[in-house]
């Protein structure tokens, strides 16, 4: 019996090559295969600073090394103190309080901290300190205005209208032209002898004077120019005309806690008052002395 051949079965496609792929050859010996994914390079950047980082870093060490060396170095340093704008201000407060700083680098001064030393000076309401790279530490101190002269038996006092004691002047020199027109007070009580540079007047007995101090003759029915205020343990306030020859006696203020500050000024306005009708009716040229410590109750005495 013959045999018929069979016809060869089709060759199968791989099922890459079915779907178009290309068919690789054999892998060469002695080479691997290569992982795909991030390059090295962009590894190693992502781990690795940047050179501008680099450098950003090395300038920042470089400032940071030179600013110490200028703090700590011999070339920024105060060498001088000046200041200005003092009249009564004692030199050697306003030294003293820039003498810290001497030696110091003028970098590390603190011109703030300063001049709030400054500033606690009793003459000085403000100052701006300055230090320049040439080593001078400069002050410029605005002082206080003077509201009144306070005489004692120790001398002058310039007070602010805070009633702060801030500069003292000799009794054996004149006056300075320009406190001719402040107001001033003669005090002659024993507690007056005790005030200094830097004490405050109680806030009662400075409003009180500040009110007699500007109180207008006219208001009195005098004719007189100019008063003088007078202050002692047994009168308390006391006006004084040179001009026409005669004195108030007023009366102590600022000692009675009971007594308020409208209740004060209520007395003061019923004692001038009591002045103006008493000149009123009396010719003030032959009156030497009134008492009006109690407006209800006026005293005076006739010249001679």
């Amino acid at each position: 019996m013959k045999l018929k051949p069979q016809p060869a079965a089709p060759r199968r496609t791989p099922r890459t090559a079915r779907r178009g792929a290309t068919r690789v050859g054999p892998r060469p010996r002695g080479r691997q295969a290569r992982r795909p994914g991030v390059s090295l390079r962009h590894r190693l950047s992502g781990r690795l600073p940047s050179i501008r980082r680099l450098l950003a870093a090395v300038a920042a060490v470089a400032a940071v090394a030179g600013l110490v060396a200028l703090l700590n170095g011999p070339w920024l340093r105060v060498r001088a103190v000046a200041w200005e704008g003092g009249t009564y201000t004692l030199a050697a407060d306003v030294e003293q309080a820039l003498a810290d700083s001497q030696g110091n680098s003028v970098l590390a001064v603190d011109t703030r901290a300063v001049a709030q030393r400054l500033q606690e000076l009793p003459s000085v309401a403000d100052a701006v300190v300055t230090a320049s790279l040439t080593g001078e530490l400069r002050a410029s101190v605005v002082e206080r205005e003077v509201a009144l002269v306070w005489e004692t038996a120790r001398g002058r006092l310039l007070a602010a209208a805070d009633g702060t004691v801030f500069a003292a002047l000799s009794a054996d020199v004149d006056l300075p032209a320009a406190l001719a027109t402040v107001p001033g007070v003669v005090d002659e009580r024993s507690v007056g002898r005790r005030l200094h540079i830097g004490d405050r007047i109680p806030a009662a007995v400075l409003e009180t004077t500040l009110r007699v101090v500007d109180l207008d003759p006219a208001a009195l029915g005098s004719s007189a120019t100019d008063l003088a205020v007078r202050l002692d343990d047994e009168f308390g306030f006391r006006l004084v005309s040179a001009e026409a020859g005669w004195e108030v006696a007023l009366g102590v203020y600022g000692t009675d806690p009971r007594e308020s500050a409208a209740e004060a000024a209520a007395r003061l306005d019923a004692q001038v008052t009591a002045v103006r009708t008493l000149f009123a009716s009396r010719p003030e040229s032959g009156i030497g002395w009134v008492d009006v410590r109690n407006p209800g109750k006026v005293y005076f005495r006739a010249k001679g």
